[in-house]
């Protein structure tokens, strides 16, 4: 970190105490996210761990031949390399950005260095750890037993929180990749929401117009991993929108 950036955006590294932080800062580079890019890729050694500061990763859980599906989703809240807090170098799924924006980039034996030195660090991460799994289990949950609606508001309200904009640009294809269906499906699905009010759609953008209607519309699929992040890592309550 430099002059330009004394205080991290980053929720797991803004609740570190000093004396952590200082540990991991000789290390942390600030670098962009562009749209897309491959952070990770699957069954191969993890180069770097990123601390996201804006935007957006999606972690793609991907089987031959060429099954692909969202499991998890990486924002300012959280990290991406979570196998490197768990002492393995490997990761089992694809980290894609899907949104643009910027990112403390750590290498692996720096991060396992400052662990080393830090318990206090060790428990955060394990923490996020914890949630990550957390959230894995409720996207498994809704992809189970939701209907698309109630998925795709679910989608919606995680994508809110991380981004903190009304608006989001994506493709029915892009999100039909991400929540496993048929692009028709989205299409419906999207046509659905849009009736009731919550969100306004076009061919490439969405903006959110009732935050608490979808809520409602998730049905129960939204908010368990929130509350569980916001008990355990703390920092204050997620954005009221």
């Amino acid at each position: 970190m430099n002059a330009h950036h004394p205080t991290p955006r980053n929720r797991l590294l803004a609740v570190l105490p000093a004396v952590d932080l200082a540990l991991l800062q000789p290390s942390l580079e600030l670098v962009g996210l562009e749209a897309r890019q491959i952070l990770e890729v699957a069954h191969t050694p993890i180069t770097n761990v990123y601390f996201v500061e804006s935007g957006l990763v999606s972690v793609v859980g991907t089987t031959k031949p060429d099954h692909r599906i969202e499991v998890g989703m990486v924002g300012y809240e959280g990290m991406t390399g979570v196998g490197v807090a768990l002492g393995d170098d490997q990761s089992m799924n694809e980290a894609l950005v899907q949104s643009t924006g910027t990112a403390w980039r750590v290498a692996p034996p720096a991060l396992r260095k400052a662990m080393g030195a830090s318990p206090t660090l060790t428990a955060t991460l394990m923490r996020y750890v914890h949630i990550f799994i957390a959230q894995a289990s409720q996207t498994a949950l809704a992809n189970g037993r939701g209907k698309l609606d109630e998925r795709l508001a679910r989608w919606l309200l995680m994508w809110h929180d991380r981004l903190r904009d009304d608006n989001l640009t994506i493709t029915h294809e892009f999100l039909a990749l991400l929540l496993g269906v048929r692009r028709q499906g989205v299409t419906v699905a999207l046509h659905d929401l849009e009736g009731k009010g919550l969100i306004k759609s076009t061919r490439s953008l969405i903006r959110i117009l009732d935050r608490d209607g979808l809520q409602r519309a998730a049905n129960g699929f939204y908010g368990p991993p929130e509350a569980e992040y916001d008990r355990a890592i703390g920092l204050g309550e997620r954005r009221t929108f």
